[in-house]
């Protein structure tokens, strides 16, 4: 079983290991990792939300061309526990311009110092090798 972290903590390294982009938590609270979970937080202990049952979502993009180009997201479940956090699963989905799944990957009993930079991650789904195969002349040369 994982150490838990602090919020600063938890975020530094999820930052350091390249997720800098946008979150929601929990499907609002749009904003940077730890800003994103800290208005949650905060909205929680107002009363306005409660604490989830199982673990906090977190959602984001981990490429994003535009809507018309495929698109690369990620889902993090974290657990919450006396205001320490640790990071439990992680699924990365490749998806067309149109939110049809074209790829996903699925990684359980991870910690936030396990888990993949966002790099590996994002090659976890993309089909990068497959393109670079095809370019390959093998054609008949006289």
């Amino acid at each position: 079983m994982e150490a838990l972290s602090d919020l600063n903590t938890f975020a530094k390294i999820l930052n350091d290991k390249g997720y800098n982009g946008y979150f929601h938590t929990q499907g609002a609270y749009a904003g940077k990792l730890k800003e994103s979970i800290s208005d949650y937080l905060e909205s929680y202990q107002k009363g306005t939300d409660s604490l989830p049952k199982q673990d906090l979502l977190l959602t984001g993009y981990l490429q994003w061309s535009g809507e018309d180009k495929p698109r690369v997201e990620c889902s993090m479940w974290v657990k919450y526990l006396n205001g320490k956090f640790s990071l439990s699963r992680m699924e990365i989905a490749k998806k067309d311009s149109f939110g049809q799944l074209l790829k996903k990957s699925e990684l359980t009993n991870l910690s936030v110092i396990s888990a993949p930079k966002l790099t590996e991650a994002i090659a976890l789904v993309n089909d990068e090798q497959k393109q670079n195969l095809g370019s390959s002349s093998k054609r008949f040369k006289l």
